[in-house]
């Protein structure tokens, strides 16, 4: 059962990454809009990059993700192929 609904929140293919990689760029954008009124001047500008590095390092190691478990997948298909032979 947990299996189950467990595999709802995996991220499976580029496009459900790049789904989830748009929210949270909505989502820090936002935040980093809220940074530059509350923190005028250059504090308030270095958070609002800050948000956006956070978007780009989180998008970058989600897709980094997606290619290594497709690798590992392959390389055990190939491995179980081999035992069958």
């Amino acid at each position: 059962m947990f299996g189950k609904i467990g595999r709802l929140f995996v991220i499976k293919t580029r496009f459900e990454a790049f789904l989830i990689i748009y929210a949270l760029a909505l989502g820090a954008m936002s935040r980093g809009s809220s940074y530059l009124s509350q923190y005028p001047g250059w504090g308030g500008k270095l958070l609002f990059i800050a948000c956006a590095g956070a978007v780009f390092m989180a998008g970058a190691k989600i897709l980094d993700c997606l290619k290594f478990e497709r690798d590992k997948y392959e390389a055990e298909a190939l491995t179980t192929a081999d035992d069958f032979r």
